[in-house]
């Protein structure tokens, strides 16, 4: 569920030194599932464990994970850097924003997750998104973009150079993607 490095837990360990015996860590996600995600790290003091908690064992300290956050932390990594900067830990969860799906699952519902996951974020950059409308039967994913990436100058090569490359190397079902959007230049468009 969740990987912590050497180092991160030694972090850990350091900080839980001068807590009240018992102290453990408690890593969750706030609004899972949602464009607002966010995950944390707090400490986890022995009389807030819940029963329906994920209880992670570590070397000399546990983790533990309410129920509702579990499924958003699958292979989230949490890991102490330090560099010419200092130090700090970092936590990534690629599945906070969206529930990982199964391998298994119908085509639309990987497509959506990995639009969700991976594409997204990287849209989110210059405030855009895009959404999947529907996977035809001719095998295309019809892709209708939004916010930044509305009207914007450079959405073909986004669709085409990474939208499209990237899907097309994970899903190799697929013969390629169309946008639906009407593209309107204006205010919002990123260029």
């Amino acid at each position: 569920m969740i990987t912590i490095t050497e180092a991160a837990q030694n972090h850990f360990v350091k900080l839980l030194s001068s807590q009240p015996e018992g102290t453990q860590i408690r890593v969750f996600v706030a609004n899972p599932g949602k464009p607002t995600a966010e995950c944390g790290v707090s400490y986890c003091p022995a009389d807030s464990v819940e029963s329906a908690d994920t209880h992670l064992k570590f070397n000399l300290f546990s983790v533990f994970v309410d129920p509702i956050s579990a499924p958003y932390l699958n292979e989230a990594a949490i890991d102490f850097v330090t560099d010419e900067l200092g130090s700090q830990l970092t936590l990534k969860a690629p599945n906070a924003k969206v529930r990982k799906v199964a391998d298994d699952a119908p085509l639309i519902e990987r497509v959506d997750y990995v639009l969700q996951s991976q594409i997204n974020p990287q849209l989110a950059n210059h405030g855009g998104r895009v959404t999947l409308m529907e996977i035809t039967d001719d095998a295309f994913a019809v892709l209708q973009f939004g916010g930044g990436c509305n009207g914007c100058s450079m959405v073909d090569v986004t669709l085409k150079e990474g939208i499209e490359k990237e899907l097309l190397q994970q899903f190799p079902e697929l013969k390629g993607v169309k946008d639906l959007t009407e593209h309107q230049r204006g205010e919002h468009s990123f260029y």
